[in-house]
This record gives C-alpha cells, sequence and structure tokens, in this order.
C-alpha cells in the first residue's frame, strides 16, 4: 500500500494539473521544462559535467596522493619508532651491564681496599714492635752504658784510693811484660 501511494505521488506532477494544452508558450510548466532542458543542453556544451568530472578525477588523485604519502610517512613514522625502541633497549641493556661493571669493581676495590689496610696495619704494627724493640734495646744499651760508667768511676776511685807508687810501678811493669810476651820480644 504505500508503495502504490509513492507511485502516485510521482506521478501526480504539476504538469498533468495544469489547465490548456502542455506544448504551449503559455504554459508556465512547459516554458520550465524548456528552459530546464535549454539549462542542461548548455552544460553539456559547454562541457561543465566534464570539467567537474575532471575536478573530482583531480581532487581524487589528490586525496589518494595525500593518502599514499600518509601511509608511507606512518610506515616511516613506525620504522623510525622501531628504531628507537632497540635502541632504547640497547641503551637500557648497555646501562644495566655499565652499572653492573661498576658494582662489580666497586666490590672489588673495597674488598682491595679491605686487603691494602690489613697490610698497611701488618706493616705499622711491624714497624711499631720494630720500634719498641729498637726502644727496649737503647734503654738497655743506656743503662749498661751508664753502669758502665759507674762501674768504671767506682773503679777509679778505689784504685785511685789504694793505689801507691809501688803498686803502680808494678802494675806498669807486669802490663810491660805482658805487651812484650804478646809482641814476642824477649
Amino acid at each position: 500500500m504505500k508503495k502504490l501511494a509513492v507511485a502516485l505521488m510521482l506521478s501526480a506532477t504539476p504538469a498533468l494539473a495544469a489547465e490548456g494544452p502542455f506544448f504551449s508558450l503559455n504554459n508556465a510548466e512547459f516554458v520550465v521544462t524548456i528552459s530546464f532542458v535549454a539549462f542542461l543542453a548548455l552544460l553539456v556544451y559547454l562541457r561543465v559535467p566534464g570539467k567537474l568530472m575532471a575536478m573530482l578525477d583531480k581532487r581524487a588523485a589528490e586525496i589518494k596522493s595525500d593518502l599514499d604519502e600518509a601511509r608511507a610517512l606512518r610506515e616511516e613514522a613506525q620504522t623510525v619508532l622501531a628504531s628507537y625502541e632497540r635502541k632504547q633497549k640497547e641503551v637500557q641493556a648497555q646501562a644495566e651491564r655499565i652499572v653492573e661493571t661498576a658494582r662489580t669493581e666497586a666490590e672489588a676495590a673495597a674488598a682491595k681496599a679491605k686487603d691494602d689496610l690489613k697490610v698497611a696495619i701488618a706493616r705499622r704494627l711491624a714497624a711499631a714492635d720494630e720500634q719498641i724493640e729498637s726502644a727496649k734495646a737503647g734503654a738497655v744499651k743506656e743503662v749498661r752504658d751508664r753502669a758502665i760508667a759507674v762501674a768504671v768511676s767506682a773503679a777509679r776511685e778505689v784504685i785511685v784510693r789504694q793505689m801507691t807508687e809501688q803498686t803502680s810501678d808494678k802494675l806498669v811493669q807486669e802490663a810491660i811484660g805482658e805487651v812484650r810476651g804478646k809482641l814476642h820480644l824477649h
């Protein structure tokens, strides 16, 4: 039913509703129809549809070119993005290697410093022991030297008190005899 109503509406044009003959210049619908047909003929004569089609084809070609260029740029951008992502991964891996190397070197340096410190402490302890022994030996020598000096001084005083000229001559004669014995001068 709907289709029939649409068909009747389309068939009921103003040309069919006009009074009098349709093909008359007094009929406005006929004049409008002739003007419309003449306008369409003028458009065809001036090749407007061809020019419109050429313009549309040119615009379509430009759009296609822009789309191709955009597609190429997108592919290039994806390639660059992939390259940067790869480089980022490489740099990240390199940074991790550098950090690991630095950590290893720091641990090795700390261990070496610890060993060097132990060696330095051992050397200083040995040097301190040597200084103590040297100071001890020096003190012992000083005490002995002082004891010897005191003993010599005391012996001199004893000898001076007990020494007489006769004892002195006797000692000198004994010393000369000793020296001759040692030199073999009989």
